[in-house]
């Protein structure tokens, strides 16, 4: 098995690199991909803001975006899924509503995220309830309490 999950904590994330590596390898092996790799960028509200206005078109920060890729490293020739944007400071607002910790959001959002990248959507009742329960069950693994909204 070889995954190459690079985490970019920036200014924003410090910290948080060693839990997000093991939420997004542990997402990975629950869907059964043994062979590829994923960026995990932390930025502040303004970066954030910046990403969804130009590829969502909504001009405001998120606390996570998923950049699907597809396409095979020009290096390793591994298949590279795409990049994960998680928002720390928007992250925390959650993570308040959900009475747990700043990581414990992060690493939800890590999963949702990489799960976004394997093609899990909640655009609909049917899919949400397979990513909500694919959440759920990745989190248990990862020893956390937090579950899926």
């Amino acid at each position: 098995m070889t995954l190459d999950i690079l985490v970019e904590p920036g200014p924003a994330g410090k910290g948080f690199s060693q839990a997000l590596r093991a939420a997004a390898e542990a997402t990975l092996q629950d869907q059964g991909v043994t062979d590829a790799g994923l960026t995990v960028v932390m930025t502040d509200e303004a970066g954030m803001s910046a990403l969804n206005l130009e590829f969502a078109g909504l001009n405001q920060a998120t606390d996570v975006l998923a950049f699907p890729d597809g396409q095979p490293d020009p290096e390793s020739g591994r298949l590279y899924l795409g990049d994960v944007i998680l928002c720390p400071p928007v992250a925390l607002a959650g993570a308040a509503r959900g009475q747990h910790s700043l990581l414990d959001e992060l690493a939800l959002l890590t999963v949702h995220g990489v799960l976004h990248l394997l093609d899990h959507d909640h655009d609909n009742p049917e899919h949400q309830a397979q990513m909500w329960e694919a959440q759920a069950r990745i989190l248990r693994r990862l020893g956390s309490l937090v579950q899926p909204p």
